[in-house]
């Protein structure tokens, strides 16, 4: 029997002077809320509240931990708490903003800028159901993850790893900015740390080093997941987990069949990235930054005479980066 998940906060919940419109998703870390303010101000809420730990009833405050795991719950909360902290001293479009973060109900809050749009995620099963030819065109994928890339090396910078990027984890704003959320820091933590049976992380963008207890992780780990998602862009599905490609690597044979599609560099980018060895890997996001760059592999993606007269419109307009962004897939409604 499955154990049932801890009830989320109803409804009209006041905490930390702000007001619980309704739930926006839950996993088996936490759940995340829309808000309100006092001035108004949408916010989205993200609260700590790991199913493996502890439990809640309906109309209930604060959540029963289990006795036994006591410790590594609070070991948790710690991590939460301080990857708030970072990450409220990060200012950058392609980061989540934390505008506040705080303790009650014998939890963490975190309060972030509520963002409207959809996943890449959501676009790359819209693209999959269209049957289109491809996902998305190379000259998006590269401009896509630059913005990425940008905000993933302030993140480093910050001495912070993402620790589970992955395509839902990706949010295109209405304004066709892409902007990284819900950081794995603190799941992490618990993952290494516990004796869960199933891993809190997503098989395919968690890199070889993530199932070992033993291992350094550091930006090649991000880095491997970037690789997984261009992956994802590319071809529509996300590649086999890291276990199962230690058995048995079909990456270099997948990717063959993108040749033609899409350019020999950014296939080979999407290989070093997503090498098993992390040391084969690019040591820093600067490094694939400047690969992914690389302006002379565009010749792949023509444009379609619709598509030119659109991209002629914007320039017009000054609104070259939308229109860019837009040429490249069908927005789910």
């Amino acid at each position: 029997m499955t154990k049932p998940k801890p009830a989320p906060l109803a409804p009209d919940t006041i905490i930390g002077g702000y007001r619980v419109v309704r739930k926006i998703s839950s996993g088996g870390f936490g759940v995340v809320y829309l808000a309100e303010g006092t001035d108004g101000q949408q916010v989205a809420i993200k609260e700590y509240l790991p199913a493996a730990l502890a439990t809640r009833e309906p109309g209930e405050l604060v959540p029963k931990i289990v006795p036994d795991k006591i410790s590594l719950y609070r070991l948790g909360l710690k991590s939460f708490f301080e990857e708030g902290r970072s990450l409220a001293q990060i200012s950058n479009p392609a980061v989540v903003s934390v505008l506040n973060f705080f303790r009650a109900n014998e939890t963490v809050y975190m309060v972030m800028n509520y963002l409207q749009g959809d996943t890449l995620q959501d676009f790359i099963v819209t693209a999959r159901e269209l049957k289109q030819d491809k996902v998305f065109r190379e000259s998006t994928i590269r401009s896509l993850f630059d913005e990425v890339l940008r905000g993933l090396r302030i993140v480093h910078q910050h001495k912070m790893l993402h620790l589970d990027l992955k395509p839902a984890n990706i949010f295109i704003t209405e304004d066709n900015s892409a902007v990284m959320i819900d950081f794995g820091a603190a799941r992490e933590v618990l993952n290494k740390e516990g004796n869960f049976t199933r891993p809190m992380y997503t098989p395919g963008f968690a890199a070889p080093e993530m199932y070992r207890r033993d291992t350094t992780m550091g930006p090649w780990t991000d880095i491997y997941a970037i690789g997984a998602c261009i992956y994802s862009s590319m071809l529509g599905y996300p590649p086999h987990d890291a276990p199962k490609r230690q058995e048995k690597d079909r990456l270099a044979l997948s990717l063959s069949r993108m040749r033609g599609v899409y350019s020999d560099n950014l296939i080979e980018v999407v290989e070093w990235c997503m090498a098993l060895d992390p040391l084969s890997r690019p040591q820093s996001v600067f490094a694939l930054q400047k690969e992914l760059s690389q302006k002379g592999e565009r010749q792949f993606t023509k444009l379609t005479l619709g598509e030119k007269m659109r991209l002629k419109m914007d320039n017009m307009l000054g609104d070259t980066k939308k229109g860019h962004r837009a040429t490249a897939h069908t927005r789910p409604r």
